[in-house]
């Protein structure tokens, strides 16, 4: 047991010692001491009372003001006490309260035995009399106003009418309906004094709810009020529900009564006679008073004790109650730290307990869900590290058919801004609103099949679409992959499979090449020589005309058999080209042996080599990157060849690493001429496209393919006005052309230390 507990049982204790200690005081008095002691002691005995009561009331005051500040100030747990004290001290007064009731009429009464018996009894029978007369009307009419309830009930008439009905049989003043919360509902009868009769108290309401009838006596407190027609019994009864419907609500049937004026009288008159004969005992009174004050100092003893009561014991159920709260919103706030716990054995002790367990258990739970969020975040960031630099394009549409999600690669594979588009539907891009309608006609075909076949395909499917974004260039291959996701979403990833199209398609026309040379070169060689031999034959025996003809005729066909042969060996060397020797060797001496075939246009300034020096040594075949170099130089020249002020410029340089490490050698030969046309930069290194009227169109494919087996890359790109790029500055597709440029840039390079590698150098 705490401090406070211990002096809260302690006062209690003096307080009701003090108690029991002034009533065997007055007992003992008022049993010894000769007739009029009270009357010559009453002043101090009842000043005596008065400050024992105010010293008792200043110190529940000053409690009760002390609570109230804690209150006002905002004192954690201060209104929980405060409920707590008020909930004990409710238990407590009350009982004093009815004690103090009862044996206040128990003084009254047997004060009044000390007088005239036989008056008394009569002034007493007269308002038993006028009592029970009273209560037997309210009986009466409580009865008949349940009957009339259960009739009107019944009955199939007019509500207005069935209370009309009920007014006169019960000979009322006002018969009313009255709702479940007391509202007049509809009225018989009334008072013209007001415009509606007052409404019943929520006693009555609860008394007719409970007891199905409720009666009561009103305006008696006021005799003449009484008198001119205040007096009135008024009865509440619960109006039977016979409908069967929802809402209707409870309703109570109320009859207001004036009592006879006749009766009226006769009671107050036995009220008055008794008033009178009371105000004939005033030499009594001291003593009534005496016995009352000192009821009354006992009641507020009993109240004393009883708020100090109320005080410790709500102390000790609020501390855990406290201790919970304040646990409460610290958890509320954050903070799940340990939590203090009671000792005691008792069912609040083991709430602590049980708080301070599932405080814990929070706080495991909320480091088990920031390590699962930090996790979460780490495989979101990954996953979007992942997405960014995908090559291919992945878009996420959502079920409205809005752009959710675009990755980088579908930016630069579409070569449109689509993250501006995100939020609206893919269609409001006009390059893309084929392809959009493609997609849903493909979702919508791949959802609408037996789930068996979606099952075997994994909910995924496959497709290519031919993309074509500018009609002045060739259109895009994609391979599209389709799939759904949750809630109606779509997840549509897509690759450009323009240069693997490309690559299949120089594929198949490497095996028809390879095809055609077979089957075209063998009668070629019968075919010229059966012709010189027509000619060596017959030409000794024609003259004139018929032997230039014959001449001109052989001439014609060996020429043609030359050129087909001619074809027939492009063919074989693009579809048969030997596999690549790789052995270091040095690209500027390769360039210098390649350019000193081409002295003429060396010599007359179309011609100039820019080459850097000291560049490490390559993996290359000679004898394949001569070609390559070859044949570059040579269209270079072929589309200058018409412009006066035509140039080729053929350059190499290195490129480094941050580190200053070679990165790769690059060779660019550059023309001023008119550059390639748009659909041609898409398809350049494809089989038989050319744009020379007597080209075959196998010189850069067969580059790329020696490109290839070098593991060199090779680009082209038209040349602009300011711009070293191979885009026009402004971004318009119709900017002029100032020249081409072919790049190959070779990464494999050979190390210093390989064997060859310095015999290359020297």
């Amino acid at each position: 047991m705490t401090k406070v507990a211990r002096w809260g049982w302690v006062i209690t204790l003096v307080t009701l010692t003090g108690v029991a200690g002034v009533l065997a005081f007055v007992l003992i008095v008022g049993t010894t001491s000769e007739r009029g002691f009270f009357e010559r002691h009453y002043n101090w005995l009842y000043w005596v009372n008065v400050a024992v009561a105010a010293v008792l009331t200043l110190v529940i005051l000053t409690a009760a003001v002390r609570l109230v500040v804690r209150v006002r100030r905002g004192r954690f747990g201060s209104r929980l006490l405060l409920k707590l004290a008020g909930i004990f001290a409710l238990v407590g007064i009350v009982p004093g309260v009815m004690i103090y009731t009862v044996s206040y009429q128990f003084v009254n009464r047997s004060i009044e035995t000390w007088f005239d018996v036989r008056l008394a009894s009569a002034l007493e029978a007269g308002l038993n009399l006028g009592r029970g007369t009273l209560d037997a009307m309210v009986t009466d009419l409580g009865i008949k106003t349940r009957d009339a309830a259960d009739q009107l009930a019944e009955s199939n008439t007019p509500q207005l009418l069935g209370l009309e009905r009920v007014r006169d049989k019960l000979g009322a003043r006002t018969v009313a309906l009255v709702g479940g919360n007391g509202q007049i509902l509809l009225e018989s009868g009334g008072d013209t004094r007001q415009l509606t009769p007052d409404r019943p108290s929520s006693t009555m309401l609860r008394q007719a709810r409970g007891g199905n009838v409720a009666s009561q006596l009103e305006g008696m407190e006021d005799e003449t009020a009484a008198l001119q027609g205040g007096a009135q019994i008024r009865t509440l009864a619960l109006l039977p529900n016979t409908e069967l419907r929802l809402g209707l609500g409870e309703r109570y049937l109320m009859v207001i009564q004036r009592i006879p004026a006749s009766m009226l009288t006769n009671a107050l008159a036995v009220q008055t006679a008794n008033a009178e004969y009371q105000q004939r005992s005033l030499e009594r009174v001291g003593l009534r008073r005496m016995y009352l004050g000192t009821l009354t100092l006992v009641l507020i003893l009993a109240t004393f004790a009883a708020l100090l009561l109320a005080v410790t014991l709500g102390n000790q159920l609020a501390r855990p109650l406290l201790m919970l709260a304040d646990g409460m919103r610290l958890v509320a706030q954050g903070d799940l730290s340990v939590r203090p716990v009671l000792a005691s054995r008792d069912e609040l002790g083991g709430l602590t307990r049980s708080f301070a367990d599932m405080t814990g258990q929070l706080a495991d739970a909320r480091a088990q869900v920031s390590h699962t969020v930090v996790e979460l975040d780490a495989a979101r960031t990954h996953l979007q590290t992942i997405l960014d630099n995908l090559t291919a394009g992945v878009l996420v549409i959502d079920a409205d058919g809005h752009l959710e999600t675009v990755n980088p690669g579908a930016t630069r594979i579409l070569r449109l801004p689509l993250s501006a588009y995100i939020g609206r539907p893919l269609a409001d891009l006009a390059p893309l609103a084929e392809f959009s309608a493609a997609l849903d006609q493909r979702f919508e075909q791949h959802l609408g099949r037996d789930s068996g076949e979606r099952d075997m395909d994994r909910e995924l499917w496959q497709d290519s679409f031919e993309l074509k974004l500018d009609p002045k260039q060739d259109p895009l291959t994609l391979l599209v992959r389709g799939a759904p996701l949750p809630q109606a979403a779509r997840l549509v990833v897509f690759d450009d499979i323009s240069e693997v199209v490309s690559a299949q398609r120089s594929a198949a026309w490497s095996e028809v090449a390879r095809r055609l040379a077979h089957e075209i070169k063998n009668p070629l060689t019968p075919i010229q020589l059966s012709a010189e031999r027509m000619q060596h034959k017959l030409e000794a025996k024609l003259e004139g005309a018929d032997q230039a003809m014959l001449v001109r005729s052989v001439a014609t066909i060996v020429n043609q058999v030359q050129a087909m042969k001619q074809l027939v060996n492009e063919f074989r060397d693009y579809a048969r080209l030997p596999s690549a020797q790789l052995k270091p060797l040095d690209l500027n001496e390769l360039i210098h042996e390649v350019l000193s075939l081409y002295a003429e246009p060396q010599e007359k300034g179309r011609l100039a080599a820019d080459l850097a020096s000291n560049l490490p040594l390559i993996k290359g075949d000679a004898s394949q990157l001569r070609q390559v170099i070859h044949n570059l130089v040579q269209n270079a020249l072929d589309a200058v060849h018409e412009r006066p002020d035509g140039h080729v410029a053929v350059r190499s340089s290195l490129s480094v690493t941050e580190g200053g490490t070679p990165r790769s050698v690059r060779l660019h030969i550059v023309d001023n001429g008119p550059g390639f046309a748009e659909k041609v930069l898409k398809r350049a290194f494809e089989p038989y496209v050319t744009t020379k009227a007597k080209g075959t169109g196998l010189g850069l494919a067969v580059v790329k393919k020696i490109a290839d087996e070098h593991g060199a890359r090779i680009s082209l790109r038209n040349l602009h006005p300011a711009s070293d790029a191979g885009s026009p500055p402004d971004g318009s597709q119709e900017a002029v052309v100032t020249g081409a440029q072919v790049s190959l840039s070779f990464s494999n390079l050979a190390p210093a230390t390989e064997p060859g590698a310095q015999a290359a150098k020297t």
